[in-house]
């Protein structure tokens, strides 16, 4: 899928869709809300409302649908990345490993 601008092998959907995150690493498995801005096959920025979340971090992720006609989604994935977003949020970038 060369030949558009952003070079990637899948392209990215933007959602903009809250979405419920369940850190995996925590032995209490905390969970926090999100906004998942774009999806792609293989990968997904997630907007939090942290100062930031440790690369390696292994997540869950869970988007509910309000439309019988769309799944809702649910998956596990890994921290690629952490950017400041303003004072006290931080776009996060994460790999999908599986897709429940």
């Amino acid at each position: 899928m060369l030949g558009y601008d952003d070079k990637r092998n899948f392209y990215r959907m933007m959602i903009n869709s809250p979405c419920e995150l369940t850190l995996l690493d925590d032995p209490t498995q905390r969970k926090t809300a999100a906004i998942c801005k774009d999806i792609s096959a293989t990968g997904m920025s997630l907007e939090i409302e942290e100062a930031s979340m440790e690369i390696g971090t292994l997540l869950e992720v869970a988007i509910e649908s309000n439309n019988d006609q769309i799944p809702s989604l649910n998956a596990k994935a890994k921290v690629l990345r952490c950017e400041p977003e303003g004072d006290n949020a931080c776009l996060v970038g994460v790999e999908i490993s599986e897709m429940k």
